[in-house]
């Protein structure tokens, strides 16, 4: 039998260590106490630290419990608010009708109580979340505004900058980023400066590090995500903010990796991530996902499974798989698959930006410059709606390839050497290979052949750095999807005038792939080519 004093001790030490987030002690001496002997209160700060601990199941049946106690002791507001943290974690955890039946609930214990905290909390899972989601920024915005004036009102500081940071996301989504980023800022200043509780610092760093991904800050992004990880280490071993809140900086985190180049890490990272399936599935999906792309650019086994694990937790897996199928050499299906993808995205224009992206490559790869250029004029106008680093970047590399692909060299030139510049300043190692290589391109095409092996040289040095997939694994000597099927032509008979009607390509356009293909293959004539191509096994026969 549990001797007398021990369930009033183990309380105080429990309460204790809750207030200083110690999540271990607390948890384990709520324990020693017996829930039997825990208040609404304990019970509710018991489930908090189960939650911070990664232990999703005991936290919702004990926050359960609470929100049972606090309806028995005639305590509405805070049983609302036990509400909606279930509400959230239901949500989170992929299950809609749970979350919303609790989030309801709360919405009906606040109807007739007099202002206070709660409401500000069912206002933001009512108004604000939804607005946004339904692409209704100008009501998320004064939802936003009530919650604002409303914490103002209580002086809750945690209210007031759940509204700052919710009216900044309105108005990023409305198309005002300049205003919507420098509030969501300051909503970040109040996180690290540790003036939240533990839920809302770990919610307003996820929808901010959300949000600069969506609109492609990348800078803003590195940077927040750098000072968090500053933060999170000067914090007391015993109250770091769990697996949670660990599992959402490895999101972020693989993202940037996956963005500069350091493959192997954003695996790593994202391995992390996937493992906080049981708090956030969104997260865990989009985990798999950059498993996916990391794999997919290096061209290591495992891609096509990694997407199908994305997709299987909600995670649309496109554009990487329609990519993943041009790097084998399939341009059309590819192209195919991307098309569709974005006939599936609707008109959210940011939600379209990594489809366009994928769409121009893959077009121009199925010689299908028309498709190439239309998504290029949307992804130029999204970048001129939100300004930021990366959707500039995208667009502008966009640009200059379909420009080289249209053969207006002189006009590509300036814009690849743009586009270059912004992903060299945006870390982007990779993208910006991937330009030099076609700055080469365009080099040569004008006869600046000592300008083209430079290009040529940088791209090829940072593709053996990053050990990079580049062609499919039959062809040689970097050799494109199209350049080898124009050589397979060449070897085949045909004229410049045959290979452009079979290719549906124009005739200067085959003459700029033969360019490029007696550079790569050393060679000076269509006799030598033809002999390359029987030699490394593309055709068997003239």
């Amino acid at each position: 039998m549990e001797h007398p004093t021990a369930a009033p001790d183990s309380r105080t030490l429990a309460r204790e260590a809750h207030r200083r987030e110690d999540w271990p002690v607390a948890s384990a001496s709520f324990a020693a106490a017996g829930e039997g002997a825990l208040t609404a209160d304990d019970l509710a700060a018991y489930g908090g630290s189960e939650f911070w601990l990664g232990h999703m199941g005991d936290s919702m049946r004990l926050c359960a419990a609470a929100y049972d106690a606090y309806r028995a002791e005639s305590r509405p507001a805070d049983a609302a608010i036990s509400a909606v943290f279930l509400g959230i974690l239901h949500l989170a955890m992929g299950d809609e009708p749970q979350g919303t039946g609790w989030i309801g609930r709360a919405g009906r214990l606040v109807a007739d109580l007099p202002e206070c905290a709660a409401h500000g909390y069912v206002l933001f899972t009512t108004e604000v979340v939804p607005n946004l989601l339904r692409g209704r920024p100008a009501e998320a915005a004064t939802a936003a505004r009530r919650i604002q004036d409303l914490g103002r009102r209580l002086g809750e500081t945690d209210l007031i900058t759940i509204g700052i940071h919710s009216e900044g996301r309105a108005l990023l989504r409305s198309g005002q980023p300049a205003d919507g980023l420098a509030l969501m800022d300051e909503a970040m200043m109040s996180v690290l400066d540790g003036r939240l509780t533990p839920f809302n610092q770990w919610t307003l760093y996820c929808f901010t590090l959300e949000a600069c991904h969506e609109v492609g800050d990348v800078r803003r992004m590195s940077r927040w995500t750098e000072l968090t990880e500053q933060w999170l280490a000067t914090r007391p071993a015993a109250s770091a903010l769990g697996p949670a809140f660990g599992g959402m900086c490895a999101v972020h985190r693989a993202q940037l990796h996956l963005l500069h180049g350091t493959w192997d890490e954003a695996e790593r990272a994202a391995l992390v991530a996937a493992q906080v399936e049981g708090v956030r599935l969104d997260y865990a999906a989009e985990a798999w996902y950059v498993i996916a792309e990391s794999r997919r650019l290096r061209g290591v086994p495992g891609a096509a499974e990694a997407y199908d694990e994305a997709h299987s937790r909600g995670r649309n897996p496109q554009p990487g798989r329609a990519l993943l199928r041009l790097a084998d050499g399939d341009a059309e299906g590819a192209h195919r698959s991307v098309r569709s993808a974005l006939a599936a995205a609707g008109d959210d224009p940011l939600r379209r930006v990594p489809l366009c992206a994928a769409a121009v490559e893959t077009a121009l790869a199925a010689g299908r410059i028309g498709d190439a250029d239309a998504a290029v004029s949307e992804l130029e106008q999204t970048a001129s709606s939100w300004g930021t680093s990366g959707l500039r970047a995208v667009a502008t590399a966009a640009r200059g390839a379909v420009l080289l692909a249209e053969e207006r060299v002189v006009e590509a030139l300036p814009v690849l050497t743009d586009a270059c510049r912004r992903w060299q300043e945006l870390g982007a190692v990779y993208d910006a290979a991937r330009t030099c290589a076609s700055l080469a391109e365009a080099y040569r095409a004008l006869g600046d052949e000592e300008s083209a092996r430079a290009e040529t040289a940088l791209a090829e040095a940072t593709y053996q750095r990053l050990r990079a997939r580049r062609t499919p694994s039959d062809a040689p000597d970097g050799l494109t999807d199209r350049e080898c099927e124009v050589l397979v032509q060449v070897a085949e008979g045909r004229s410049n005038q045959q290979i452009a009607e079979v290719l549906s390509i124009s005739d200067r356009t085959v003459a700029r792939h033969l360019t490029n293909i007696f550079h790569k293959i050393c060679v000076t004539s269509r006799t030598q080519a033809v002999r390359y191509a029987i030699d490394h096994g593309l055709v068997t026969t003239r």
